[in-house]
This record gives structure tokens, sequence and C-alpha cells, in this order.
């Protein structure tokens, strides 16, 4: 029911009023129409020469060519492809083939992985010890010949 003493609520609030007031009125719409294009091909740029980054013949956001040297090396690194997390499955053959956590890009084949220098110690020193065991074992095998070779017997 509608009274004559005031005016209704519907007819008091004007939008195109409201929308003047905060900058989105009829005469408005061109700014923001050119607000929405400058958007747009700044968003443009940044996928193009993000795209270019992925697959650029150049370095990280660089114009200078690579060095002769790295493009002859360039062959024998490789581009590792880590699985989704989320995907189980991947991430068990990544993890099967030598792929975890802390891998970095290194030669083709090779897994290099974060290693303490703790068990970086023991490796060398494991190492160390096959090559004196190894020596010590030549030498005891040649001083058995030289023995043998005394006493008369033919040994090669």
């Amino acid at each position: 029911m509608h009274t004559k003493t005031g005016p209704s609520l519907a007819k008091s609030f004007d939008s195109q009023k409201y929308l003047k007031r905060i900058g989105l009125g009829k005469e408005d719409y061109h700014f923001w129409k050119q607000v929405g294009k400058a958007l747009l091909c700044t968003y443009t740029l940044f996928g193009v020469a993000w795209v270019w980054n992925e697959t650029s013949p150049l370095g990280w956001w660089t114009l200078k060519p690579k060095p002769k040297e790295e493009k002859e090396l360039a062959h024998l690194y490789e581009r590792r492809k880590f699985p989704y997390p989320g995907d189980e499955k991947a991430m068990e053959e990544f993890v099967a083939k030598g792929g975890m956590i802390g891998t970095t890009i290194g030669p083709k084949g090779i897994v290099e992985s974060d290693k303490d220098s703790f068990n970086y110690q023991k490796v060398l020193q494991d190492k160390k010890f096959e090559q004196e065991a190894f020596k010590l074992w030549i030498r005891m095998k040649n001083e058995v010949i030289s023995e043998l070779q005394k006493k008369g017997f033919d040994v090669e």
C-alpha cells in the first residue's frame, strides 16, 4: 500500500545515481573499457614473455645469446620433469627412478642429491679404503708370484 505523503523506497534509491557516485556511471564506461583493454594487453605481453622464457634460446631474461661452450655442453644436461605431488603413482615411479627431494639438474643419467657432509666423508673414506685394499691385494699377489717363480714354478 502506497501513501501519498512520501515517495516509496524503490523510487528514492536511484541505482545510476549511486553508481555514478562510486565511479561506475554511464560517462565512466569508456574509462573502464580502456582500463580493461590495458590490463588485457599487459597480461598478454607478460604471458608471451613467460612462454618465450620457457622456450627461449636465450638465457634468463637476457638478450645476450648463450656462449659457445654452453651451447656445446647443453646436450649433456636434461630438464627433469617433476610429477604433480597429488599423483601417487607418478610420485612412486619418480622416486623409483632415483628422483627425490633435493635433486638438482645435473648431467644426464646422474641423480645428484643433497648429501650431508658426514655421508660424503663416509663415501670418500670407503672409496679410499677400497683403493688401499686393492693395492695391498696386488702387492701380496705379486710377492706370492715372485716367490713361486724363485722356486721354479711357471706362473703367469
